[in-house]
Parts: structure tokens; C-alpha cells; sequence
């Protein structure tokens, strides 16, 4: 630390004792902590009888971070506990053909155009849970069962109660005021009201954001694993967060009592460079370094202690950070790249990461856009590794079957050759299966050259999802309908193909306004 003044016992706090609860106790609806909790939950339900998009109140809790200036409303949804108003019935939901399953055993290649490091020696040396990963057998997860997911979350879920209210709970109480009486929005100039589940919370939520988020940032944690931002690679996410909230004078204070939120500065992916050890097989060890971080701060602050972590984010893009992180920093909001429902990503709570591709962080939106529609001529491409048990089955059906369907592995560049941002940027629909993990570069990469992504990983819960409506700008296939790809991509019209990439196009702010500064 570099001064005394930030060390502060709980005897210090300008809190509210009087307003202590039991620890581990649960107060009633009316209480400040049952407030806060309704502040960070989403909602919006799909009603599967009637195939409509029902929703409950919803609040947008201004705590997202600015991601650009003037042009670019971004938002980080960690920080940006949004709800969804969709009065509109959805026109197109996850795409399902009752066709029996395809399996196939795993092929191990170099991915050279996402830039994972990822030879099969390598995979090998994955902690054993990894390596055993097989197809899920249980019914995936659709985008109408996550709508789902985060109502019930937001009926059902209790936070930590604090030990005692404090001036940010306030703050918060106001803000969620205010976002609730948002005005509602016509034709706003800088937004894409397609986009969201409801621009008019989100925006107010941004204004009042602006105007009130202060989060403070720990001092401690030596480098390269804290407080040392990776710019580049399919990691990158991470490492941008953390450099331009570090240099914004708006949001961070450095009087922890005036901050609502905490941030964990590690990268997941320096963790996993400098502590784990080849061919152990094991995690254990970063998991116990995260966890004697934790409690450094704990017994060196107040702040930690007075909600067990629950007003603490990090922000991790790294493969192993959910597995590193479930335990130890459970009841911390977590950014995540690896938003697997299936290995304990909490709606509600922990928010969906963008895992992006930044290969020259000097010049990161060098070839940014694509071709308009009237000369995308490609209906569908995909190039890259054989990670996981998915890209096989997906070469094994399209790979040069179709000339419709670009489907390759590794893709070698030729002279008189398209490369793979040329094939990205003619091409209608980009296929985005997962990998070793449900997240994949591949679908911010579609973004940024205008293609609609065709998302194909079951469980996986796309980037800003409590914000965005990715119905609006994405078509998702079960894992299981692969044979029927062609025929679910011929059968969306025209104009709503133009709709999809409209909204990608747009999307385009959100995503990489962050890069523009």
C-alpha cells in the first residue's frame, strides 16, 4: 500500500452500525438488504405455452463501466446488473430439428487463426476435469431457457446479507428509483433500440452511471498476475478492462468508504502463466492463491467482510477462471468468458464476458467492417481448429460438401486464396461452434466484420446478456441439428437476415468502442 490512510478497521467506517443485521440472517422484503438484492436481478420470462416473452419490473442498476466517450453508450455487464423489458414476441429463438444426434471423437489441431494456444500437447496437460469432458447428455440449455434462468433468479436468489448498511446502499436504493421511472425513449439518436431488452432503463442506467459509480480498486497484489493488463490475444477481454478502468478518474476513488463496488485487479490468464505447473494436471494451487488474496483483504479491510465478498467483481477470460473462482469468490460478481451453465455460472449474479481476438493492440480495429449485404455471396463460414468433440462432427458433415458452406479446418492462405477476414467479411452467416469451452473469439470476430454469428454451443450464455437482446443479431443452433445447418440458415428471409446484420452492425459500438480510445 502505498499510504496508511487506505487502511481502515470496521471501528473506522463512516457506516451505520446501528443498522447491523445477524450475520448469515435473512431480513424481510422491506429491508435495505432485500432491496439491494431486487436492484442487481434480471428478468424476463419466456412463457413456452404461448412462445411469448413475458416480463416482470426490471431494473437496470447503473453499475456498468464507460467503455467509450461521446458515440459509444457500451457497457460492461458486470458492473451493469440490467433487466429486460421485450414486449415484442421473438420471430426467432434457438433453432431445433428433431434429428438424431451426432457424436464424434475429439481431433486435436492448431487453431492459427484465433490465436489459442492449443497443440494437442498442450490439451494434455489440461487439469484432469478438462481432459475429461465428453458430450453433455443432458437437454442443452436455449437462449428461452436462460430468459427463464434470470427470472427465477431474480424471485428466488439471496444475496449475503450485510453485516451493517453503509452510504452505497443508499446510492443504490436511489439509483434503482430513478431507472425504474426511466422516460421512455423515441427514436434516440445515439442507441439502437433493437439491441437491448429495453433502451430506456438502459440508457438512464448509463446517465446515472456516469454521474455516480465509484469503485476502488485494491492496491495489493504484486505483478505480472496482478495489476498488469494482457492486451493482447484471445485473452485480451480482460486486460482492456482493466487498463482503461485503471486510468478513468470518474468512476475510481480512492476512498474505499465512497466506493459501491470492489475490483479484484488479477488477469486470469497471467495466473495461469506463472503458477501452473506442466503436467500436474491440477488447479489447485492457483485456486489457492485467489483464495489468500481473499483473505488478505478481509483481515486488511472492513469492506470484504461486510457482505462476504457479494459487492467484489472480477473480470476473467482465461478457461480456468470459473473453475478457479467458484469457491473461494462465489459470492463475488464475476465477468466471465466461460459462461458455462453447466460449470456454475450463476444467473443473476455473474455476467457473460466477450472473449475477443486482439492481435495488434496499437492498431486494435485495423479491418473493422465488412461487405454490405448485396455482396455477402458466401451463405456460411468456418475455419479453424479441431478443438473439442463439436468442429469435427461439424467438418465432418459440411467440409467440402457444399460450395455453399464454407467449412474448413486450419485454413492454409494461397495466392489467388481468400484469407479468413476476406472470407468473414463475404459471408452472410459465420458459424461459431465451441471449442475445448463454450465461448469462442469467433463471435465478437463475426461482429467486427458485420457477419451475423450462427452461435452453436449448447449452455453457453452469450456476452451482456441481461442487456442484449442477441435475438436481435444472432441465430442459434442446437449442437445436435449440425446436419441440418443449410437448411435452418435458407430458411430465415431475407429481410430478417438484413435485420440481424443491421444489429450487428450496430453492435459494433457496444463491443469495440472500448478499442476506439
Amino acid at each position: 500500500m502505498d499510504s496508511n490512510d487506505d487502511v481502515i478497521s470496521e471501528t473506522d467506517v463512516d457506516l451505520n452500525k446501528s443498522s447491523t443485521f445477524e450475520e448469515g440472517s435473512e431480513s424481510p422484503k422491506e429491508s435495505l438488504s432485500e432491496e439491494l438484492v431486487d436492484l442487481i436481478k434480471n428478468s424476463t420470462v419466456y412463457d413456452a405455452e404461448s412462445s411469448k416473452n413475458m416480463t416482470t419490473a426490471e431494473v437496470e442498476g447503473g453499475l456498468s463501466l464507460e467503455l467509450s466517450k461521446e458515440n459509444n453508450m457500451a457497457t460492461l455487464d458486470s458492473l451493469n446488473q440490467t433487466s429486460a423489458v421485450n414486449e415484442a414476441t421473438n420471430d426467432f429463438g434457438t433453432y431445433e430439428v428433431n434429428d438424431k444426434d451426432q457424436n464424434s471423437d475429439s481431433i486435436l489441431d492448431n487453431d492459427k487463426n484465433s490465436g489459442r494456444k492449443s497443440s494437442s500437447e498442450e490439451f494434455e496437460d489440461y487439469p484432469e476435469s478438462y481432459n475429461n469432458k465428453t458430450v453433455a447428455k443432458e437437454a442443452p440449455t436455449t437462449i428461452a431457457d436462460m430468459n427463464n434462468l434470470l427470472y427465477r433468479s431474480r424471485v428466488s436468489y439471496h444475496s449475503t446479507t450485510p453485516r451493517w448498511a453503509s452510504v452505497a446502499d443508499k446510492v443504490l436504493l436511489n439509483v434503482r428509483s430513478q431507472i425504474e421511472k426511466a422516460p421512455i425513449l423515441e427514436n434516440d439518436q445515439q442507441l439502437y433500440a433493437p439491441l437491448y431488452w429495453n433502451v430506456s432503463m438502459f440508457k438512464r442506467s448509463y446517465e446515472l452511471m456516469e454521474s455516480t459509480l465509484k469503485v476502488y480498486i485494491y492496491k495489493e497484489g504484486k505483478k505480472p498476475i496482478f495489476h498488469k493488463p494482457v492486451l493482447k490475444g484471445i485473452y485480451a477481454s480482460e486486460g482492456w478492462f482493466m487498463k482503461q478502468l485503471q486510468a478513468n478518474r470518474n468512476f475510481v476513488t480512492k476512498k474505499p468508504r465512497e466506493a459501491q463496488l470492489f475490483y479484484l485487479p488479477f488477469s486470469s490468464r497471467m495466473l495461469e502463466e506463472t503458477l501452473y505447473v506442466p503436467d500436474s494436471h491440477s488447479i489447485q494451487n492457483l485456486v489457492e492463491y485467489l483464495k489468500n488474496y481473499a483473505d488478505t483483504i478481509a483481515a486488511k479491510y472492513p469492506y470484504w467482510n461486510r457482505t462476504q465478498g457479494a459487492d467484489h467483481f472480477l473480470v476473467a477470460c482465461h478457461d480456468w477462471a470459473t473453475s478457479e473462482t467458484k469457491e473461494y469468490m462465489a459470492n463475488c460478481i464475476r465477468a466471465l468468458c466461460n459462461s458455462d451453465i453447466r460449470e456454475g455460472y450463476i444467473f443473476g449474479k455473474d455476467v457473460s464476458l466477450p472473449e475477443t481476438t486482439i492481435r495488434n493492440p496499437q492498431r486494435p480495429l485495423r479491418d473493422l467492417g465488412g461487405e454490405p449485404p448485396s455482396k455477402r455471396s458466401i451463405l456460411a463460414f468456418f475455419a479453424g481448429g479441431m478443438h473439442g468433440y463439436l468442429r469435427p462432427i461439424l467438418l465432418q458433415q459440411w467440409g467440402n460438401k457444399d460450395p455453399d458452406m464454407k467449412i474448413f479446418g486450419t485454413l492454409h492462405n494461397g495466392k489467388g486464396k481468400l484469407n479468413y477476414a476476406q472470407h468473414m467479411k463475404r459471408s452472410k452467416y459465420c458459424i461459431c461452434p465451441r471449442g475445448y469451452e463454450v465461448n469462442s473469439p469467433r463471435v465478437v470476430e463475426a461482429i467486427f466484420y458485420e457477419c451475423v454469428p450462427v452461435i452453436i454451443s449448447d449452455n453457453f450464455v452469450p456476452p451482456f446478456f441481461e442487456v442484449l437482446n442477441w435475438e436481435s443479431l444472432a441465430v442459434f443452433v442446437l449442437e445436435k441439428d449440425i446436419p441440418n445447418l443449410k437448411k435452418i440458415l435458407l430458411s430465415i428471409p431475407d429481410e430478417r437476415y438484413r435485420q440481424m446484420q443491421l444489429s450487428v452492425k450496430k453492435d459494433n459500438n457496444i463491443f469495440f468502442g472500448i478499442l476506439d480510445q
